[in-house]
């Protein structure tokens, strides 16, 4: 499958969509809030430019993308009372096939909402907030030399610009049957696959981002990783797992082909420290400011339970890619099977995944 031309976070406001099912995402990005807002106030202070060029890659839709944009420019806005406020340039980057639309059409109340507010902020300052979209695959050059300060990241790195091809034998049949991630069953190829992929993916990341980054700005990326060397855990690794058995007892039931389960695989990867690290020194453009590890708290609210909200979230990113290779009928079943199972398995032990905030300083 061309990921590229087929992932997407589920668009519009309905209730598997991304924008009702991003509670978790936005609660771990929450968590570390003060460690981004701390890096944008630095970066500001060694640069103070008159306009302020600020991107979010893999931003996707709803109310999360303009939520952490309103957090910014109030963090500079106050901060700052003595000079006049930068201009603010946002760029909203994500896949061509993502929901644009969705964000577009909540930008004129937002921008009403923050005039509103910047007017009694800055009493005797005028600036501008200009937000444009721009749709790219970030695994490469999206934006002109030197034309930003800050880049933000937040959940979208540990999604691979394509499916290993290292998973993949001469005729082109995976060799991780039965599994769509890293499991006890995979063979070591699978893991240097995906290794492979993610070295690839992450270093033409770092290539493309330390052209358009100016002399002293900052990256701030919020992403799933895993503990150390060990690439079966009960985090990340685990619901992939989890996923896996739920497809499994609809090859039990006779809905879904074991075939098609076999040639299905997941474009994803949590890295360890010591991974992202070294391919942060082979680019060699930046230094790392901050490395901190996380877990998210468990969920609390609207739904029934923890489970619900996780296989909710998981459908809301996934379903794309999962219909065009399974079709869309057995989607409610799936996921309502996916709930229940992390819920058992919550009551037995907990399933800790864990997420990375890195601050990365272009030299």
């Amino acid at each position: 499958m061309d990921v590229e031309k087929i992932f997407h976070m589920n668009g519009g406001l309905g209730e598997n969509s991304y924008a009702q099912n991003s509670y978790l995402q936005k609660k771990g990005s929450d968590m570390v809030k003060h460690l981004t807002l701390k890096s944008l106030e630095e970066t500001y202070v060694s640069t103070t430019p008159e306009s302020l060029g600020i991107a979010d890659l893999g931003c996707s839709c709803g109310q999360n993308t303009l939520s952490t944009i309103r957090e910014m420019v109030e963090t500079i806005d106050n901060k700052f009372t003595n000079i006049p406020p930068p201009e603010y340039r946002i760029y909203l980057n994500d896949l061509p096939t993502n929901d644009f639309n969705a964000v577009f059409k909540i930008l004129p109340e937002f921008y009403k909402d923050l005039n509103t507010e910047r007017r009694l902020r800055c009493q005797n300052h005028e600036s501008s907030v200009y937000i444009a979209g721009y749709p790219g695959s970030f695994y490469g050059r999206l934006f002109p030399d030197k034309c930003l300060h800050f880049i933000y990241s937040s959940y979208s790195l540990h999604w691979l610009s394509r499916i290993p091809p290292g998973l993949y034998d001469k005729e082109g049949r995976s060799i991780n049957k039965g599994s769509f991630y890293i499991s006890k069953s995979s063979s070591p190829q699978v893991s240097k696959a995906y290794i492979d992929q993610f070295q690839e993916d992450f270093s033409l990341f770092l290539q493309s981002r330390s052209k358009e980054l100016l002399s002293g700005g900052r990256m701030v990326l919020i992403l799933l990783g895993r503990r150390d060397q060990t690439h079966v855990d009960r985090g990340n690794s685990f619901l992939w797992e989890l996923l896996s058995q739920s497809f499994a007892a609809l090859v039990d039931k006779g809905e879904v082909d074991q075939e098609k389960v076999d040639e299905y695989d997941a474009h994803f990867y949590a890295p360890s420290r010591s991974e992202v690290e070294d391919e942060v020194k082979k680019e060699g453009s930046f230094e790392m400011d901050r490395f901190e590890m996380f877990e998210v708290e468990h969920y609390a609210g609207p739904y029934t339970s923890h489970g619900t909200a996780v296989a909710r979230s998981i459908r809301a990113i996934q379903e794309s890619m999962i219909s065009r290779h399974f079709g869309e009928e057995i989607l409610d079943e799936l996921f309502e099977n996916y709930g229940n199972l992390i819920d058992e398995e919550m009551e037995i032990e907990d399933i800790k995944p864990i997420s990375f905030i890195i601050v990365l300083k272009k030299v």
